[in-house]
């Protein structure tokens, strides 16, 4: 079924470089700041796809956290931390914006989601979790109640690798949630690995390699296609892999 027409709430996103930018430093030197001013977002859902290491979630936790968002994850009104590890990107960064009001917006971090869930536990927010205490549930039983109780809609929703606690069934099911995130006028903008994710059709996906940022097609993507290629030749590649010579 076809989501409503949307212009969304972030149209993109420009890299200022003024005083402070040192491109031989961190975070500045990352693959994921690479061949581009200017990223623009689709109204509804925008991926980043890269190697570990790319900088992909720097870059999402420096959305967020140019948003107002908890650099560690949750909503403008979640003050906690373990530890400020967040870099300087955000400084050095101007949201463009639409001219539309979003009711709704959350950051959905894999990394600290334990912190999180003690967060929401311990201050007794439950109510908005569906009234789960997230810690008497499975990892993913947690993300999944998040995902379809505390994400009320006509919302800008920043997720930085949600799969991590997903089975392929799950993440299955975390898709018809991004769809219906999507038919209630939500923009999502999602960091992941995952092959199921990122089959969410009609989406801009950017593909962050050595040589930076580019949008990619589904089928082109090195994620896609090394999963492919061991499915269907998964006996060649654990001989590869598993061979006793040097």
């Amino acid at each position: 079924m076809p989501v409503h027409d949307f212009s969304g709430f972030l149209y993109g996103i420009e890299l200022l470089r003024d005083d402070g930018w040192n491109g031989d430093q961190f975070p500045f030197n990352l693959a994921a700041l690479k061949g581009w001013d200017t990223l623009k977002f689709h109204p509804h859902v925008t991926f980043l796809v890269g190697e570990n290491g790319s900088g992909k979630s720097t870059l999402i936790e420096s959305i967020a956290v140019s948003l107002g968002l908890n650099a560690e994850g949750g909503s403008k009104d979640h003050e906690f931390s373990t530890r400020a590890t967040h870099s300087d990107l955000d400084r050095q960064m101007r949201l463009v914006r639409s001219p539309r009001r979003m009711k709704d917006s959350f950051f959905l971090r894999a990394e600290s989601f334990y912190t999180f869930s003690s967060y929401i536990d311990d201050t007794g927010s439950r109510r908005r979790m569906g009234g789960h205490a997230l810690h008497e549930l499975s990892h993913g039983q947690s993300f999944l109640a998040l995902m379809q109780n505390r994400l009320s809609g006509d919302g800008l929703y920043i997720m930085d690798e949600p799969e991590a606690a997903l089975s392929p069934n799950r993440q299955m099911s975390f898709l018809s949630r991004i769809h219906e995130l999507a038919r209630e006028r939500s923009q999502m903008i999602i960091a992941t690995h995952s092959p199921i994710i990122l089959a969410y059709p009609n989406a801009t996906i950017y593909e962050v390699s050595e040589r930076g940022v580019s949008e990619a097609s589904y089928d082109d993507l090195e994620n896609v296609r090394v999963t492919r290629s061991f499915l269907n030749r998964r006996q060649t590649y654990l001989d590869i892999l598993m061979s006793d010579d040097e």
